[in-house]
């Protein structure tokens, strides 16, 4: 989910990389999110005792006491971390923070906020790390601001996990001749703001001629761009690619939506953690390579049908 320097973005780089169509388990459905709450956004993840945790040394003392990890959250990206019918915290974020959760002897707890606000959260130490379907660029570990070039904060650390890119999809049966993002030029998209689909879409508007430029409308999170869309408000939506087609797999049970063109600007997600967190970002990395070794995280992405986002091994710092 992947602010211009806060979900996923630069506008040269994606919130996902090639990955394959989404095949996703169940007859899990796309569900609105609630306001920016801990009672709307809270989801927790199941792991063992500290004691029989076989990386829970690696974790920083005050965390080990609490036994808990805050993570913060925008919780309407479906199938990377949404709310199921029960209103529980599901998608392959929560899914891979339980398996962290396993080896490292604590609970991740899910807290729900709009994308733009999840560095600030950080920074605040309102969470302790933010995982989102985050993009892992320079600009965001710097603390730049990827529009205006200027410093805004002390930046983050990430520990990169999957790789993805980013599509745009229209209305089922009326592409409108859109199949790159070329094609947009006096068109109008909706996007979810901070997110490298936004970076793109004004990026590529600094080329339409005068007199076809993109109208661009974003929105607080993924779900109310696809309202929009599906209302007939815009031409088309982009978002990440395994977003994208899971709402082209279950929106209007599939008839919604179509994705159009390729995918673009692969990247990596990142878990983002504060610069001076450096013990809590390595056992993350460690937990992360401990997952990786023995099988759990593959099981994980191949149940939400995205295996070919998959990294052999945790990566500091990745993003270009």
């Amino acid at each position: 989910m992947t602010a211009s320097t806060t979900r996923r973005t630069t506008a040269a780089h994606s919130r996902l990389a090639a990955v394959g169509a989404i095949a996703v388990a169940g007859a899990l459905l796309l569900t609105g999110c609630g306001d920016q709450t801990e009672e709307n956004g809270s989801g927790t993840s199941d792991t063992a005792s500290t004691s029989a945790a076989p990386l829970a040394d690696k974790l920083p003392q005050a965390i080990r006491d609490k036994g808990v990890v805050k993570v913060g959250s925008d919780i309407a990206y479906a199938p990377v971390e949404f709310k199921d019918d029960s209103g529980k915290t599901v998608g392959i974020d929560p899914d891979v923070a339980a398996a962290l959760g396993k080896q490292l002897g604590v609970k991740f707890e899910f807290e729900n906020g709009t994308f733009d606000t999840l560095i600030t959260g950080l920074r605040s130490k309102r969470y302790d790390i933010a995982m989102s379907a985050m993009t892992d660029t320079k600009d965001r570990q710097e603390g730049i601001d990827s529009e205006t070039g200027k410093k805004v904060g002390e930046g983050v650390d990430f520990v990169d996990y999957f790789t993805a890119g980013v599509s745009i999809y229209t209305k089922k049966g009326d592409d409108q001749g859109i199949k790159t993002w070329s094609d947009l030029c006096g068109k109008k998209i909706v996007v979810q703001r901070g997110t490298v689909s936004e970076d793109l879409a004004k990026a590529e508007n600094e080329k339409c001629p005068t007199g076809k430029k993109i109208a661009i409308e974003a929105f607080d999170n993924d779900q109310q761009a696809q309202t929009r869309l599906r209302a007939g408000g815009a031409n088309a939506g982009s978002s990440d690619f395994p977003v994208a087609a899971y709402a082209v797999k279950t929106s209007g049970g599939g008839n919604d939506f179509q994705l159009v063109g390729e995918q673009v600007e692969a990247a990596p997600y990142g878990i983002a953690i504060a610069k001076d967190n450096t013990q809590l970002r390595d056992a993350i990395k460690a937990a992360l390579d401990a997952i990786i070794e023995n099988g759990e995280y593959q099981k994980i992405l191949e149940k939400w049908g995205v295996a070919e986002g998959a990294v052999e091994e945790a990566t500091i710092n990745g993003g270009k």
